[in-house]
């Protein structure tokens, strides 16, 4: 646990007490501070109360009398599409909101980093797709390599819930929009964007509103080195923000559609192998196309940007290349949960919006497509361009039938439910073909998460092979 610093002996709010807000409570109370709660759940409420915890009904009136700062969990609005009236409130009587992210930063280094030798590092890793398996690989390599590396945020443990650094320490934090947005304290040491493609944007009005609070990260945040994917005008724009000019090894670009060769320091994919570029000089390259965990485009760019940030980390690319060997994928992420007869079966079920199913797309050929679910806006015409390896597509979720019809081109069934779907898929499957589930859609209209829903692909594909 990491003891919040700067409130000993103060009232500090925690709104929602999920994973990151009870996180929350404890480390506030091991760095001296009350911990005031609230969750309109009656059984969180009661689960903190059974730690001894205060909770105190913060949309009340004078709630926020004694309230030194309100640490907001995630999932809350705290400004689009309207702010949460408790938020409202804290922000009416000019209390500052923040929340554990902002609280992890001000308070990781303590005076007992003076004894090390090897300063810790923070690594953040934010964009729209990419997050979990660049989190993930960076904090595979660097376990595989000897160093001592911890991971959390959007993944694995809450921030505030890990361990206090020791010497030479790596931690590897996955930050969404939604945490990068309204942290009051950004400083990471090394800061990764993947890339950038509409998500959220209710939550921040827009595509602008979305970018602006990825780029918190690197304009406020300030971190030592910037990967920055720049298969995107919002990359190329924020990595020449950054950057002092063409020569600025600074920033690192990562690319999987185009080479960098110039001077700077540069990793880009192409056909399959990863190079790595410095001063306008190949230093390092990788053979990717063997590498089960980290099939298509997708995942090439996200070795690109864990090559990048490992090297920044002093290691040598046949440690990384090792690294990324063993590297077994992540659940619901392009993961083979079967092979038989030939036919491959792939759990995509993170693929939520339209850009992270096109790229799971493209990473197969003679593709049996389940998808659908909750349709974010934008519509499906930018996916149906990029589907030409799609035979069939088997189509699920509440509004299955209006899906299926955007589908212009592509043969499509209304199977509505998955145990339908994975069936089908399956009979009329044939050797070479692939069985994918890649939504392009959310979960919520069926499912509470897109890990339910990629349990149950795997519960029934297990179903159809037997």
């Amino acid at each position: 646990m990491i003891p919040v610093q700067g409130f000993h002996g103060a009232n500090v709010a925690v709104l929602g007490l999920g994973r990151s807000g009870l996180a929350t409570a404890r480390a506030l109370r091991a760095g001296g501070a009350e911990a005031v709660c609230w969750d309109d759940n009656p059984t969180a409420r009661k689960t903190v109360e059974g730690e001894g915890f205060v909770c105190r009904d913060l949309s009340r009136q004078g709630a926020f009398e004694d309230i030194a700062s309100l640490i907001v969990s995630p999932g809350i609005p705290h400004l689009y599409p309207v702010p949460n009236p408790v938020v409202a409130a804290a922000l009416e009587a000019g209390v500052p909101v923040d929340n554990d992210i902002g609280l992890f930063f001000r308070s990781f280094a303590t005076r007992q980093w003076d004894s090390f030798e090897v300063t810790p590092k923070v690594v953040t890793v934010t964009g729209s797709n990419g997050k979990s398996t660049t989190s993930a690989l960076i904090h595979h390599v660097l376990s595989e390599a000897g160093r001592r590396t911890q991971l959390a945020g959007n993944i694995g443990r809450g921030v505030l819930d890990i361990d206090p650094a020791e010497d030479g320490d790596v931690v590897v934090l996955e930050l969404s929009s939604y945490q990068t947005d309204l942290a009051r304290s950004l400083t990471p040491d090394i800061a990764v964007f993947t890339n950038l493609s509409p998500d959220h944007l209710d939550r921040h009005a827009g595509m602008g509103g979305y970018f602006a609070a990825k780029r918190r990260l690197f304009a406020e945040g300030g971190p030592d080195r910037a990967v920055i994917g720049v298969d995107e005008i919002e990359g190329t724009y924020l990595a020449g923000q950054l950057s002092e000019g063409a020569a600025d090894d600074r920033v690192m670009r990562i690319s999987t559609e185009r080479k960098l060769t110039r001077a700077g320091w540069n990793v880009f994919a192409r056909k399959g192998y990863l190079s790595e570029y410095r001063k306008g000089r190949q230093a390092g390259s990788i053979d990717l196309r063997a590498i089960k965990g980290l099939p298509g485009t997708h995942n090439h760019q996200n070795a690109c940007a864990a090559y990048a940030v490992c090297r920044s980390l002093g290691l040598a690319p046949r440690v990384i290349e090792a690294g990324f060997a063993s590297f077994g994928g992540l659940p619901h992420r392009s993961q083979i949960i079967a092979e038989k007869d030939g036919v491959t079966f792939v759990n995509d079920s993170k693929a939520t919006n339209v850009d992270a199913a096109k790229k799971a797309l493209s990473a197969f050929q003679s593709i049996r497509w389940i998808c659908g679910g909750l349709e974010k806006e934008g519509g499906l015409g930018e996916l149906v361009e990029s589907a030409g390896g799609v035979k069939k597509a088997y189509v699920i979720g509440r509004e299955a039938a209006s899906f299926a019809m955007q589908l212009k081109g592509i043969e499509a069934e209304v199977c509505t439910d998955m145990t339908t779907a994975v069936a089908k898929a399956a009979a009329e499957a044939e050797a070479g073909d692939t069985v994918l589930l890649a939504p392009a859609a959310a979960s919520f209209d069926q499912y509470n998460s897109f890990e339910k829903r990629g349990e149950d692909f795997a519960k029934c594909v297990e179903q159809a092979l037997s």
